[in-house]
């Protein structure tokens, strides 16, 4: 056995036994002893193996994998510009505290800053992003290297889930590999050490969950508090605005955006000026990161309101106004604290919502707010959502009313429109029950690569709802959306394309349906048989008009 052979077989064996049961790699030579250990253990059913042929979706789709698992995935990818592929993820996985294992193969050091083929510095590749990182030493022939890789797996693990900081998020382990790179004998033939791990099938090191400290009580839970439950919260928020009678102004990946607590279109609520003066709250509790509303972040921004997170050590705190970081929080006593003043909230966010509806009913064709409001109303019970990071994930924030029975995942951890689509086939393959994704068309043609499945390759049941507006519909609503940028919008912001999504569908096999009205999507949302792109056109010119006149009618709603 050769010393490439001998690392690859050792190093699965370790993930394996620290608690991997999915991996994906995208082909290349320089990994191809990796690429045939992880064959090996999906062939024994060790593992689930994925195999894409672009790097960056399959990076994505381990994170999609991850996300919905909580178990670290690893991507392997060759050398050069394929281990570069994978940075989007790596922010995504960083930001957004995801446990993705990244495998690198490298050329050997000899072979480094000669000029050699596909050589590039992949040693800190991906700099802060990850939370360990390793250049492995080169596999040689002699004893002590089998305790070596599989401590170096036990301690990236570790990292990875976050075990002793509770921070978990990508690591990087880079492989430089001589050749040979193929088998060449018995699975331990002329190998100078055993190649086994612990007995039992035992990892090789574990670590126990990080120790932190008690939770905080709130001595004074009648003080108006209001919670701002951003992506990543876990529900948090939604269990504080239980317990506590707080209202929770929850973004729909949060996992706190649920009845009866959450709010219902809060952004519009929190720009009613005069509404919001009269019921101002004097204090405000974080949990996860708030990323999409700049209502919400102007709230947080006030000087006179307090600022409370409830966070670890990555407490997010983009306006620098947290006042204070605590683990967590509980009522003094253990006693439900209700009011009116908290109760109006939930009111006045029931009541915005209700003339929001009746705006969206009304319009004579499709909008991106109406096809969101429909889309999570119609979901069946158990389902995932994946949610485009651009319009639609606002589209919801606005016009969706909170509800139970559907998991919502979205990449806010650094916001982008990369991956999605993979990050959704992740989702659906990782969770049981129906699964659908939700994005515009641009994030869509972003990640058409990940509707590449081979045919040996598992596939998931996913409906894809794209909101296809031909373009940039969010700049609409941004200041260069004004009319005084209107002579240079649709080229360098409006962006249209003109893709004829079903032919690029139909190009990767790929059922695609196009529904001219809200009824039509309906129809469509059943339970998903493989992947499906359902198509719903909008009108992206319509979209500042729209916006302004649901402004509108929430301040009617509320009396301002």
């Amino acid at each position: 056995m050769n010393p490439s052979t001998a690392l690859a077989t050792v190093l699965v064996d370790e993930l394996v036994r620290g608690g991997v049961r999915e991996a994906v790699l995208a082909p290349g030579s320089r990994s191809a002893p990796l690429a045939l250990a992880l064959h090996a253990a999906d062939a024994e059913a060790s593992l689930r193996l994925h195999v894409r042929i672009d790097e960056r979706s399959a990076a994505f789709l381990a994170l999609g994998l991850a996300r919905a698992s909580g178990r670290p995935v690893p991507v392997l990818t060759t050398s050069g510009t394929a281990a570069a592929n994978l940075h989007p993820a790596v922010l995504e996985a960083s930001h957004g505290r995801v446990p993705l294992v990244l495998l690198t193969a490298d050329r050997p050091p000899e072979l480094r800053e000669t000029g050699a083929n596909q050589a590039v510095d992949q040693v800190g590749l991906y700099g802060s992003g990850v939370r360990f990182s390793q250049d492995v030493g080169v596999p040689e022939e002699r004893a002590g290297q089998v305790a070596y890789w599989r401590a170096l797996v036990g301690r990236a693990l570790i990292a990875a889930r976050g075990d002793l900081d509770g921070d978990p998020g990508p690591v990087h382990l880079n492989l430089p590999l001589r050749e040979p790179l193929l088998p060449d004998g018995s699975r331990s033939s002329g190998w100078p050490e055993p190649l086994d791990g612990r007995a039992g099938g035992a990892p090789w090191v574990s670590a126990a969950d990080a120790v932190r400290p008690g939770a905080v009580e709130v001595t004074d839970p009648d003080r108006p508090t209001v919670v701002v439950a951003g992506a990543g919260d876990g529900g948090v928020g939604a269990r504080l605005g239980a317990e506590l009678g707080w209202p929770v102004l929850a973004e729909p990946v949060s996992g706190s955006f649920v009845p009866p607590v959450a709010v219902a279109a809060a952004p519009l609520l929190l720009g009613v000026g005069g509404w919001l003066a009269d019921h101002r709250p004097g204090r405000v509790v974080v949990t996860g990161r708030p990323t999409l509303s700049r209502p919400v972040l102007r709230l947080l921004a006030d000087e006179s309101v307090e600022v409370w997170a409830v966070a670890g050590a990555r407490y997010p705190d983009p306006g620098r106004s947290v006042a204070r970081v605590v683990p967590g929080l509980v009522p003094s006593g253990g006693a439900r604290v209700a009011g009116a003043w908290a109760a109006a909230w939930v009111s006045a966010g029931e009541a915005v919502s209700r003339a929001v509806g009746e705006v969206l009913d009304a319009q004579a064709g499709p909008t991106g707010p109406g096809v969101a409001r429909t889309v999570l109303a119609c979901l069946p019970e158990g389902a995932s959502l994946v949610v485009g990071a651009s319009q639609p994930v606002r589209d919801l924030h606005l016009a969706a009313g909170p509800r139970t029975g559907v998991r919502p995942y979205g990449n806010r951890g650094v916001s982008g429109i990369d991956g999605t689509v993979s990050t959704a086939v992740g989702v659906a393959l990782a969770r049981p029950g129906p699964a659908y994704a939700l994005m515009g068309d641009l994030t869509f043609l972003h990640d058409a690569n990940g509707l590449v499945v081979g045919p040996a390759e598992p596939r998931p049941d996913l409906t894809v709802v794209v909101v296809n507006d031909d373009g940039g519909g969010i700049f609409t609503l941004l200041e260069q959306g004004a009319p005084r940028h209107a002579g240079a919008f649709e080229r360098v912001f409006g962006t249209p394309h003109g893709v004829d999504l079903a032919a690029l569908c139909s190009a990767t096999g790929t059922g695609h349906v196009r529904v001219a009205d809200l009824d039509g999507l309906v129809a469509e949302l059943g339970r998903p048989e493989g992947v499906r792109v359902v198509e719903v056109r909008v009108d992206r010119s319509a979209h500042r008009d729209l916006h302004a006149r649901l402004r509108s009618v929430a301040a009617a709603a509320l009396g301002a």
